[in-house]
């Protein structure tokens, strides 16, 4: 694979980037327009690697999903049980934890597939909590097979490694024929605001889901169809915005919304805080840099997809970093804290990894490659660093395609 030479910035970037929509909200509209009572439309909606694996597989589970026209996706639902199918998951962490929920409601089998480092990303407590509610899985990890029916109610849950585990589990609950109660028990659960995206959006189509504390219900009932509209991806802006910080340039991402669920929406505050100019306006989120980086002391557990573009703005920061509350992404696509630390050290930086973070002490950076491990979050760290550091080639910058298949354009075009 040809390295990808990382666009070097020799003056401040100035541009308006349209970046697409949200892969995490196209995932869960998707998912239940999929399951819900009638055909609807997705707008705006983000055609990428994960979300085409996900279409994918609700297609080969008996939906109908339109793509040919790219503004307005149209879904017919699921009706009667899901198919015996084999589904690739890819890489991808809404496919591997939202559909085999789905996949239970019928007594088909249902094999999951996916690329060879799918296998490390956490599955158990899901496969168990399916196990708790009828249904037979075999494997404990990515390939793994599903048999239903679910015929329980009631499941008990350590969602500590991912947030999806019962994002999945409450979009699939309203078609149990009994409902579902989830509850969880163990360490605080990472990325919690992925879960209030996935509350508001069933309660957009009329599911009168309750929490108590760390107790969730689901009635058995209908999910209403609904044509959606999809916001832009914050956690895909940020890198674009972190830019206008590291060149002292001025970025401006459009359709910035004014209340939003996602949790990327917090880069806004985290660039403020490391030395930028942040100003929200009709014409979207603006932020420009002052041509100084300040270090940041910052707990990332609710936006932990925010780590590899705050771990490169500290590498080329003025003062020390410390992020924490980060420890579950270890098992995201790649282990991130070892990935991030063995990258930005092999650039002559100092990051050292912690019990829950890492530990950056910024240091002249130098040229060389930059391992992506497959990883589109590590691939925007390194183009990241690469404004700042001439030299630097990324190895895989193809990986990007996970959320933004255009992306390497769209940063050429940036910086050029």
């Amino acid at each position: 694979m040809t390295a990808w030479p990382a666009p070097y910035a020799s003056r401040p970037v100035t541009a308006v980037v349209r970046v697409p929509g949200s892969k995490s909200a196209t995932a869960r509209a998707l998912v239940l327009s999929a399951l819900a009572s009638g055909d609807g439309f997705i707008k705006g909606g983000l055609l990428a690697r994960d979300t085409a694996l996900m279409i994918a597989g609700l297609t080969a589970l008996g939906a109908r999903i339109d793509t040919d026209d790219p503004a307005a996706w149209q879904i017919q639902p699921i009706t009667g049980d899901p198919a015996a199918t084999t589904i690739d998951c890819g890489l991808a962490g809404t496919v591997m934890r939202f559909l085999p929920p789905i996949a239970a409601q019928g007594e088909a089998t249902v094999h999951f597939i996916g690329d060879q480092a799918a296998s490390a990303r956490p599955m158990l407590p899901l496969i168990e909590a399916l196990a708790q509610l009828g249904a037979r899985v075999e494997g404990t990890a990515i390939p793994c097979t599903v048999t239903g029916p679910v015929t329980g109610r009631t499941v008990v849950i350590d969602s500590s490694a991912s947030s999806q585990f019962i994002s999945g589990l409450l979009l699939a609950g309203p078609r149990f024929p009994r409902g579902l109660t989830v509850t969880h028990r163990g360490p605080a659960i990472p990325s919690l605001p992925h879960i209030g995206m996935t509350l508001a959006a069933l309660r957009a189509r009329g599911v009168d889901i309750r929490q108590e504390g760390s107790t969730w219900e689901v009635p058995a009932c209908p999910v209403n169809a609904l044509d959606e509209s999809i916001e832009p991806d914050l956690t895909t802006a940020a890198v674009f915005l972190a830019a206008a910080l590291v060149t002292a340039g001025r970025v401006t991402v459009p359709g910035w919304p004014a209340v939003t669920t996602q949790p990327g929406v917090r880069i806004a505050q985290i660039l403020a805080q490391m030395g930028a100019s942040v100003e929200f306006s009709a014409d979207g989120l603006t932020v420009a840099g002052t041509g100084q980086i300040s270090g940041i002391d910052l707990d990332l557990h609710e936006t932990s997809e925010l780590t590899p573009v705050v771990a490169a703005l500290a590498a080329l920061a003025d003062t020390p970093s410390r992020l924490r509350g980060v420890a579950h992404i270890r098992g995201h696509e790649t282990d991130r804290l070892a990935a991030l630390c063995t990258q930005i050290s092999a650039l002559g930086g100092d990051c050292r990894e912690t019990e829950d973070g890492l530990a950056i002490h910024p240091r002249p950076l130098q040229a060389g490659r930059f391992c992506t491990y497959g990883d589109h979050r590590m691939a925007h760290a390194g183009a990241l660093l690469g404004l700042r550091v001439t030299g630097i080639r990324l190895d895989d910058v193809a990986c990007t395609s996970k959320t933004m298949p255009e992306f390497p354009v769209v940063w050429e075009n940036l910086v050029r």
